[in-house]
């Protein structure tokens, strides 16, 4: 099957929560937020439409990926407008082959045409190195409460655009989830069991608790 990557379009909206929902089910924590947090971004004022694209196989939707707006506070108190993605999602039938990478490539290409200068996002850099990116502290970029973060990531798409970047890498306030409102939207999609204690989870507690002061 051919591999496809256009805009997501206002009918594909319940289909890639759900494959979003499925995508993340019990992988970070019990449960999951992210289906919830796609809802809410859509119509956000950090959201880039521009750059929300899903990923078909012949006719299926097997992946998503969204961008929003967001800033570093240099250290000069000038700020620099980057890019965040996530969630980025693969439908779980369909992960390990390449889709996500596709999604990631494919929306860089189109946001270095747009002008966008980085991305900086927070996730495995096990996984994200293989894709370029590089910790954000190797820029002296770190996290809105002056932490070096390995989770931070940062990649640059126009040459030098990090080089004199040095600060605090904050994101839009729409990423802070109430839970209790994300617990109520779940309720309208299918019952599934949370589960504790996965490898997945407890990798994703390890790499979260791997931060060290950033002296300022």
């Amino acid at each position: 099957m051919t591999l496809t990557i256009r805009l997501e379009e206002k009918k594909d909206y319940s289909e890639i929560e759900r494959l979003t929902r499925s995508a993340f089910w019990n992988l970070n924590e019990p449960g999951c937020n992210e289906h919830y947090l796609l809802h809410l971004l859509r119509e956000a004022t950090c959201f880039v439409p521009e750059l929300d694209f899903v990923a078909c196989l012949e006719q299926r939707l097997v992946g998503n990926i969204v961008y929003t707006q967001a800033k570093i506070q240099k250290d000069d108190q000038r700020e620099l407008d980057v890019l965040c993605f996530g969630p980025v999602s693969v439908h779980p039938d369909f992960q390990r082959q390449g889709i996500g990478r596709a999604l990631i490539a494919h929306s860089q290409k189109v946001a270095r045409e747009l002008g966008f200068q980085a991305i900086l996002i927070y996730g495995d850099p096990a996984y994200y190195v293989r894709l370029g990116f590089v910790p954000a502290e190797q820029y002296g970029i770190a996290t809105a409460d002056h932490h070096y973060a390995d989770a931070l990531q940062a990649f640059e798409l126009q040459a030098g655009a990090l080089q004199n970047a040095q600060g605090r890498f904050i994101e839009d306030s729409i990423y802070d989830i109430d839970s209790k409102q994300a617990e109520l939207f779940d309720l309208a999609f299918e019952a599934k069991a949370k589960q504790t204690g996965l490898p997945s989870q407890m990798r994703f507690l390890e790499i979260v608790k791997r931060r060290k002061p950033r002296a300022v």
